[in-house]
């Protein structure tokens, strides 16, 4: 009896770990496909409006796909736990800096209106894409165990330049929204006659080499994961 049992339990912690395992699979699945479809439609939407309106549909793109993009990057905040939970291998840091740098920029953008027409937003949601279209169907591939070299090499080699890339736009657009910004914000606490005034422009200003600091960490990172990618394929190549 005590060997029937002990296999029961065996039998069934097995089932509840596959069990386990398929339904991370199939949710972090729905999350890469999710995204995926969700870049891809605001890449076509761009493209077919400039298409159709030329120079015209730079004005309002941002009205037009914003709410889709600020729902995708809202949602990238999920990636943090799916690195720290161990559903998704990458490195946390990383990740970390590319989530909150344009979670920060959409804000910045959703609160100032008068450069959501600018034409270097337009750019920046367009970089954003194609980053994330480079990204995602690399994440689906190896989830299906049917990973290629073409997208190893594209995610691993032509994400870098794209990032730097997209990052110095960022940079153009934090100047451009500059004359945008309220100069002083007026910040008193309660039961205080003490009022602190923030200098809104020198915050953003100062934003700007934490920026840059946290794009050279993230370079720094991606060329070493890079590496190691590349050199885990060529050994699993040469098995073969």
């Amino acid at each position: 009896m005590a060997g029937v049992e002990f296999s029961l339990r065996k039998e069934c912690s097995v089932f509840s770990g596959r069990v386990g395992f398929s339904f991370r699979q199939a949710y972090i699945f729905s999350y890469n496909l999710f995204q995926f479809c969700g870049h891809t439609w605001i890449l076509s939407n761009t493209i077919a409006r400039f298409f159709t309106f030329g120079q015209d549909a730079l004005a309002d793109t941002f009205y037009s796909v914003g709410f889709v993009m600020s729902l995708c990057q809202l949602l990238s905040i999920l990636e943090l736990f799916h690195i720290a939970d161990g559903i998704e291998k990458a490195r946390l840091l990383p990740r970390l800096i590319q989530v909150m740098e344009k979670n920060v920029l959409l804000i910045m953008i959703i609160m100032l209106e008068e450069i959501q027409s600018k034409p270097v937003v337009c750019l920046l949601l367009f970089l954003w894409n194609i980053l994330d279209l480079v990204r995602y169907p690399h994440e689906l591939l190896c989830l299906m165990d049917t990973p290629s070299i073409a997208m190893l090499w594209t995610r691993y080699t032509l994400w870098i330049p794209l990032y730097i890339l997209s990052v110095a736009t960022e940079v153009v657009t934090i100047y451009r929204a500059l004359p945008y910004v309220e100069p002083t914000v007026s910040s008193s606490c309660l039961n205080s006659t003490v009022s602190t005034h923030i200098h809104l422009p020198f915050v953003l200003m100062a934003y700007l080499p934490v920026l840059a600091l946290g794009a050279s960490v993230t370079v720094w990172q991606l060329l070493k994961e890079r590496q190691h990618h590349l050199e885990k394929w060529c050994k699993k190549m040469k098995r073969k």
